[in-house]
C-alpha cells in the first residue's frame, strides 16, 4: 500500500528532468531516529516491522554476535540497504561533463566503514546478472521533479537489521533522496525474493553540516580474537537461543508480535494483540 502511494507521488512530481536542487554537502544523521540502529544495535529477537520470510526468521534465530569475531567477518561492512542507519556522516558531491556541464555521476563518501558509492546519472545500463556483487552495489539515478530516484542492483548478501535478519544477493533497492532546505530525507524500498514477503520501506533524515572536510577513517585489520577451531562458526541450533524472549519480556510485548512478518506491520494487527492480551489475562486468572 505504502509503495503504491509513494509511486503515485513520484509520478505526480513530474517527468524526469535535470536536477532542480542540489543534494551536495556534508550530511549528519539525525541520531535520535531509530537510535538503537545508529549506535549499540537492535535487541536480539526484535523483528518488529519487518515483512520477513520463515527462512529469514530461522536465520536470525540462529544468529550469534560472536560470529563477528571470526577473521572472515571482522572487517565486514554494512551493505547499501542498511549502511545509512550507521552513526556517521555522508559527504555528497557531483561529477560534471566539462563540455556540457551535465551531471555524469553523484558520488557519496559514507564515513560508516569508509564506503564510497557512485550513482551514475548518464543513462548507462546495469551490468548483467553474473557481474560481481559489491557492498554498495551498482546504482543509477534520475531526477523526477526534485526527487533523486536511485535504483541499485548487484548487492552483496548481508543484513536488513543488525541482529541477524539477512538480505540475500538478490536484493534490489529503490531510493529517494529529497531535500528540504537543510534537511535531507532518504527513503529506501528493499525487495528480496529470498527473505522478504513484500517490500521493506525505511526512511531516515540527515541534517546539513558546515563543510569541515573531516572524515572518519576505518583502518580495519584481521586478528585472531578468539582461540577456536577453524571450522567453528558461533551459532544457535533451532530452539536453543536463550535470548529470543528477552526483548518481549523487557517491553511487555507478546512474543508472537516480536517475530515479525508482514501481518504484524498493519493497523489490523491490533485486534490480534487485543485478543492475545485477553487470552493471557484469562489464563492468569485460572
Amino acid at each position: 500500500m505504502f509503495v503504491g502511494v509513494l509511486g503515485a507521488a513520484v509520478l505526480s512530481a513530474g517527468v524526469p528532468a535535470f536536477a532542480q536542487v542540489s543534494i551536495a554537502g556534508e550530511w549528519d544523521p539525525a541520531t535520535h531516529e531509530d537510535q538503537l540502529e545508529r549506535g549499540p544495535g537492535p535487541e536480539l529477537g526484535d523483528y518488529l516491522g519487518l515483512p520477513i520470510t520463515e527462512g529469514a526468521r530461522l536465520f536470525a534465530d540462529a544468529w550469534n554476535a560472536s560470529r563477528l569475531t571470526i577473521p572472515e567477518h571482522q572487517c565486514k561492512v554494512h551493505a547499501s540497504p542498511y549502511i545509512y542507519r550507521g552513526p556517521l556522516r555522508v559527504r555528497i558531491w557531483e561529477d560534471k561533463d566539462l563540455r556540457t556541464q551535465q551531471v555524469v555521476a553523484i558520488n557519496q563518501y559514507i564515513d560508516t566503514y569508509e564506503q564510497s558509492r557512485t550513482i551514475w546519472m548518464d543513462g548507462r545500463p546495469h551490468p548483467p546478472e553474473y557481474a560481481p556483487h559489491t557492498w554498495m552495489g551498482f546504482s543509477t539515478g534520475r531526477w523526477v521533479g526534485d526527487l533523486l530516484e536511485v535504483r541499485t542492483t548487484h548487492i552483496k548478501s548481508e543484513w536488513f537489521r543488525r541482529n541477524g535478519i539477512p538480505n540475500s544477493d538478490r536484493t534490489r533497492l529503490m531510493e529517494y533522496f529529497i531535500r528540504h532546505g537543510s534537511v535531507l530525507t532518504h527513503v529506501t524500498i528493499s525487495t528480496d525474493p529470498a527473505f522478504l514477503t513484500e517490500p521493506l520501506v525505511k526512511s531516515e533524515e540527515y541534517v546539513n553540516d558546515n563543510p569541515s572536510g573531516r572524515s572518519w577513517l576505518w583502518p580495519c585489520e584481521y586478528v585472531e580474537e578468539v582461540d577456536r577451531p577453524r571450522d567453528d562458526v558461533p551459532h544457535f541450533l533451532p530452539g536453543r537461543n536463550p535470548m529470543l524472549t528477552e526483548f518481549a519480556e523487557r517491553h511487555g510485548i507478546p512474543f508472537e508480535a516480536t517475530r515479525g512478518g508482514a501481518e504484524t506491520m498493519y493497523p489490523e494487527y491490533r485486534a490480534r494483540l487485543t485478543q492475545m492480551a485477553k487470552t493471557a489475562h484469562a489464563g492468569a486468572e485460572k
